[in-house]
């Protein structure tokens, strides 16, 4: 079983820089599909960014392209967001998730298995 456990979150203003960070527990994130979704209240869980491991492939939401930056750290086991340039509309409870399969497919929320806490990003104008 796959355990993982965001933070970084907070409050920033606009324009300002913000790194998340998911330990993964419970497996390694070798040849895996990791990925960021937020949700912002009253609105669906939306995928941000997402990694296939193995290759460092990677795909974004347009809202998101050049300004969040998704990454990973093998020797900790640990997947990052970057997120710079951040706007008001970024607010939303930012959330880690692994998926089961050894490859990613769509940036959607069906396609993932594992699911972090949340950590709460803010971003104030």
């Amino acid at each position: 079983q796959v355990q993982l456990l965001e933070s970084g979150g907070g409050a920033v203003q606009s324009g300002g820089s913000l790194g998340l960070s998911c330990i993964v527990s419970g497996n390694s994130i070798s040849r895996r599909c990791m990925a960021w979704f937020r949700q912002a209240p009253g609105k669906e869980r939306e995928g941000v960014a997402q990694l296939y491991t193995s290759t460092g492939r990677t795909d974004y939401a347009d809202s998101v392209l050049g300004r969040f930056t998704i990454s990973q750290d093998n020797i900790k086991n640990t997947v990052y967001l970057q997120m710079s340039n951040l706007r008001p509309d970024d607010t939303a409870i930012y959330y880690c998730a692994a998926r089961s399969r050894s490859y990613c497919g769509s940036l959607s929320v069906a396609d993932f298995d594992s699911w972090g806490q949340g950590t709460q990003v803010t971003v104030s104008s």
